[in-house]
């Protein structure tokens, strides 16, 4: 089960966030190669902990998708990716492990429907005399903002409303036209907490591998 929660404080953000996006690509247009493209995504998902030995958890795998945008700065390699995309997160709680959670189900699968801007420093080697017209090495780093715009019904836990986490990454891009990446993203900030505990709370920890198609 689902809830979904949705007030005038979380449209606030999203807004605030698309304007100051936009303003940023508005900005470097003149001076910068900038283009939007579609992107997809898988994850394995993990939360942890900060004590252990209360609750072990089972990895998750999710899906993402949304659109991406590239800013690159001509001639020094260096540039920005900005985006705003929809990513499913989730593990597997087992609590029939400890007797602590017995007044709760034996397993609670907790999934965590986010959506997600990332932004990232960029920098892409493409001095290859004309062989990065086919292939070219990137790699990433930046935050990434979470926003919860759903999750799970589990009575043993409560949700923070969002995150924010740290991403680094590596990839190519094939063809001038198509990225592939992987990246770790570290959880910054709690994503959910125990309600039965004081100050018991989880991160986010993922792998996600990506697949970016840009329109030019």
């Amino acid at each position: 089960m689902l809830v979904f929660y949705y007030d005038i404080s979380m449209k606030q953000k999203i807004v605030t966030l698309i304007i100051v996006l936009a303003a940023l690509c508005g900005a470097g247009h003149a001076s910068a190669q900038f283009r939007w493209g579609a992107t997809a995504g898988i994850n394995i998902n993990d939360f942890k902990f900060k004590q252990s030995g209360i609750l072990t958890v089972d990895k998750g795998i999710g899906e993402s998708a949304g659109i991406n945008g590239e800013m690159m700065f001509p001639g020094i390699g260096f540039g920005i990716d900005i985006g705003l995309r929809y990513e499913q997160l989730g593990a597997t709680f087992n609590l029939g492990d400890f007797p602590l959670w017995s007044d709760y189900s034996t397993k609670e699968r907790i999934y965590i429907h986010n959506i997600q801007i990332p932004f990232n420093l960029k920098f892409k080697y493409t001095r290859f005399q004309g062989f990065e017209d086919y292939l070219a090495p990137f790699v990433y780093g930046g935050p990434v903002f979470n926003i919860q715009a759903a999750h799970s019904k589990c009575d043993a836990i409560k949700f923070s409303g969002g995150d924010l986490g740290l991403t680094v990454g590596g990839g190519a891009e094939i063809f001038k036209r198509w990225q592939i990446s992987a990246s770790y993203t570290w959880g910054m900030t709690y994503a959910l907490k125990a309600n039965i505990l004081t100050d018991y709370s989880a991160r986010n920890r993922y792998w996600d591998v990506r697949v970016t198609y840009y329109f030019k």
